[in-house]
């Protein structure tokens, strides 16, 4: 299956898309893609009556690829901020209580092969609607009211790289598009000077567009609290030219790019690359501003970091930094943020690897969704985490420190924010916790929920490619209204 994918990604391990080799012979094509050499970006502005100066305009032209664009019905999430937990977390140890497991714990169960791990840590009920929250989780806890709990996901194929494909794209197998694609496409941004969808870390495969044209990718920033603006922005800005030699070779190129789609046929891997240089034209005032975390007060920093706990250089948490420049960035219009974490990966020693883990994200999750919530973003923000897959109930990992192996029959998640009816878990496991039995939900189901909740009908958000309409959810789905407030 071909794509319109193009390079999008800034930061040191970032593909420089502004200084390319110019050595030995090109071809016309590989000279419009290469004439980004000292400049800004290559831009179609002109081709959308956008003025690239205007690095503060607010509406775009409605020719444009990210024109704002209005969802199937009213909804009030504009917005999503997803967090990954990468490496699949443990349902019973975080917002899955099982008694019956603990009173096992180390006895054959039934239905199940091994010896019983019951969770080490305590669950209690929290908030106004007693949802139990695990000790885990003081800070989230303190906003179960705001939260629904998804206790009975499910994954087909509990293989890392699969299921977070599954998880991310809506296919285990072939190349789709993204939810973050999906969601620029389906809603266009508010915000022409940045990009609609933006990836804080985390495989390509989460960011891909696919079949959709590739102005709709994410793009990755290699974000780093420790490392300058600079590096963290690397080849946006131009060393060697002005704006307005820029605005003379973007001309150039636009006029260049006219004739070839005239006189021959439109090349969709130039398009998406001069649309990620248009892009990064327009990036080089305003996302300076939005990564730039310094301009919070310190008493916002501190609460992003809490738990960092020498996590990152100097104390620092990079997740909860990370999270800050989420919030940043939705702020100035981005539609879709994606930050990447990681550690539950638990096959052994659950007491320990599991409270680091929630360690990480527990002050950082609980200061965004506070953070939101006081600048009246939070309606307007669907918060998402959630990893790829779940756990055993079983001990695995060796007799000295267990730990839990993969299991796709049972996964959990949670959302927040953005028109989610909060202070209730939905659907439920067996009596340990090891399979999903009640209001089981499928990632379609998931997919067709966070689309309902940001106005779309997910059977009609289409794209045709190759001669059929494809969407998220495939020929699948059904939305959990439940959830929805």
């Amino acid at each position: 299956m071909s794509t319109h994918n193009s390079s999008c990604s800034f930061g040191p391990d970032s593909s420089p898309l502004l200084h390319s080799d110019l050595s030995g012979a090109l071809s016309r094509r590989d000279f419009l893609i290469r004439n980004g050499v000292g400049i800004g970006g290559l831009s179609l502005a002109a081709l959308f009556g956008i003025n690239p100066f205007d690095l503060n305009a607010a509406v775009a032209n409605p020719m444009g690829p990210l024109a704002p664009k209005a969802p199937h019905f009213p909804a009030k999430a504009k917005a999503i901020i997803q967090i990954f937990a990468g490496g699949a977390p443990s349902t019973v140890d975080t917002w899955d209580p099982k008694p019956e497991l603990v009173k096992y714990n180390g006895q054959k169960i039934p239905g199940y092969e091994g010896p019983a791990l019951g969770s080490p840590f305590k669950f209690e009920k929290t908030g106004k609607s007693g949802v139990e929250v695990s000790e885990i989780f003081p800070e989230i806890g303190k906003h179960i009211d705001d939260i629904a709990v998804i206790r009975s996901l499910f994954a087909e194929i509990p293989d890392h790289g699969i299921a977070a494909k599954m998880l991310m794209t809506g296919s285990a197998q072939l190349p789709k598009p993204s939810l973050g694609s999906w969601m620029v496409y389906g809603l266009g941004s508010v915000n022409q000077n940045m990009p609609g969808f933006i990836t804080l870390g985390g495989d390509s495969t989460f960011r891909q567009s696919a079949f959709l044209p590739g102005i709709y990718q994410g793009c990755n920033v290699n974000y780093d609290p420790n490392a300058s603006l600079s590096t963290i922005l690397a080849n946006i800005r131009s060393e060697f030219s002005s704006l307005d030699r820029q605005r003379r070779q973007i001309d150039l190129a636009e006029q260049m790019n006219h004739l070839h789609a005239a006189q021959l046929q439109k090349d969709a891997q130039l398009e998406a690359r001069i649309q990620a240089f248009e892009i990064a034209f327009k990036m080089q005032t305003e996302a300076t501003d939005a990564f730039d975390v310094s301009k919070e007060p310190q008493a916002i920093r501190d609460k992003y970091e809490l738990g960092g706990g020498g996590m990152g250089m100097g104390g620092k948490n990079p997740v909860g930094t990370k999270l800050l420049v989420a919030r940043r960035l939705v702020e100035r219009g981005v539609r879709f943020v994606q930050v990447a974490t990681g550690g539950w990966d638990t096959h052994s020693d659950i007491g320990n690897t599991v409270k680091r883990a929630a360690q990480g994200i527990d002050g950082p999750a609980g200061a965004l969704l506070q953070d939101l919530k006081d600048r009246g973003l939070l309606d307007s923000t669907l918060v998402i985490w959630g990893g790829e897959f779940g756990r055993t109930v079983t001990a695995g990992g060796g007799a000295g420190a267990p730990g839990r192996d993969h299991n796709g029959k049972a996964m959990v998640s949670w959302m927040a924010g953005g028109g989610v009816k909060g202070g209730q878990a939905y659907g439920a496991t067996d009596e340990f916790g090891g399979r999903s039995v009640e209001n089981k939900m499928h990632v379609h189901d998931l997919h067709a929920t966070i689309l309902a909740l940001m106005g779309f009908d997910h059977t009609k958000l289409i794209y045709n490619y190759n001669g059929r309409p494809f969407r998220l959810t495939d020929n699948f789905g059904n939305v959990a209204k439940e959830l929805i407030a």
